[in-house]
C-alpha cells in the first residue's frame, strides 16, 4: 500500500536545557571575564561576578567585584597586560560547574633599557553556578606553573639581579619581581605546581562543591 501524501508527525524541538547548552553558557561566563579584563570593559567584567564571590591571585585577594575595581586601577597605573587562553575544561553538574582554563599572562615592560615580554602561565579554576537564570563566576583561583622573560627584539638581553629572587616560588617568580617592584604585596603560599598536594586538595574541594566525581 502506497504512503503517498501521508502525514509523519515530527517531535516538536525541546525547550529543556541541556548538559551542552549550559556547558557553554557556564564556559561564555568565563571567557567574557577574561575578555572585558584585557578590553577594560569593567561593568561587563563586574556582571559576569556573583554578589559574593571570591578572587585569589598574586597580587588580589578578596571579592569579585573588588578584582574589578582593582584590575582598574592597575590599568590606570599603567601595568599593562594581556591574557592568552587556551581551550578549557567544563564539567557541569545540575547548577554548579567547575571550568579550568590554561592561560598566559603577558606583562610588558622595559629592564635597564630593553624591552621585554614577562609570560607566566598558568591554570585559572572557576566555579559558576547559575543565579537567577544566568551563570555567574563564585570563586576564582589561579594555580601557577611557571614564568619566563623573553626581550621583544631578538638579540637583546635582559638582566636581573639573582639576589632580588631569593626566597621566591619558582612557578611565579618573575611575576612576583615585577609586581614587587610595582608596589604589590605578593603572598609566596599560593597554589603552583612545585605543591601538588595543594593542588589535588584544591580540585577536591571544587569537584565536591560542585558534586561532581572526581576524575
Amino acid at each position: 500500500m502506497s504512503n503517498a501524501g501521508s502525514i509523519r508527525l515530527v517531535p516538536a524541538p525541546s525547550t529543556s536545557t541541556t548538559a551542552d547548552d549550559d556547558g557553554f553558557a557556564a564556559i561564555q561566563v568565563v571567557l567574557r571575564e577574561r575578555e572585558a579584563r584585557d578590553r577594560r570593559w569593567w561593568d561587563d567584567m563586574r556582571d559576569c561576578f556573583a554578589e559574593d564571590s571570591s578572587v585569589a591571585l598574586t597580587w588580589y585577594q578578596g571579592s569579585g567585584h573588588g578584582f574589578v575595581d582593582g584590575s582598574a586601577a592597575m590599568a590606570q597605573g599603567g601595568i599593562p597586560s594581556r591574557h592568552r587562553l587556551s581551550p578549557p575544561v567544563v564539567r557541569v553538574a545540575g547548577d554548579r560547574a567547575v571550568i579550568s582554563l590554561p592561560l598566559a599572562i603577558e606583562n610588558y615592560d622595559t629592564i635597564n633599557g630593553v624591552e621585554c615580554v614577562l609570560s607566566t602561565y598558568a591554570r585559572h579554576l572557576y566555579r559558576v553556578e547559575r543565579i537567577g537564570g544566568a551563570w555567574k563566576i563564585v570563586q576564582l583561583d589561579a594555580i601557577y606553573e611557571r614564568d619566563e622573560l623573553n626581550p621583544s627584539v631578538p638579540g637583546q638581553t635582559a638582566r636581573i639581579d639573582p639576589s632580588e629572587l631569593e626566597g621566591v616560588r619558582t612557578p611565579y617568580r618573575l611575576l612576583t619581581w615585577k609586581l614587587r617592584a610595582a608596589g604589590y604585596d605578593i603572598p609566596q603560599d599560593l597554589p603552583g605546581d612545585d605543591r601538588p598536594e595543594h593542588v589535588a586538595q584544591m580540585y577536591h574541594e571544587a569537584f565536591a562543591w560542585a558534586g561532581i566525581p572526581q576524575p
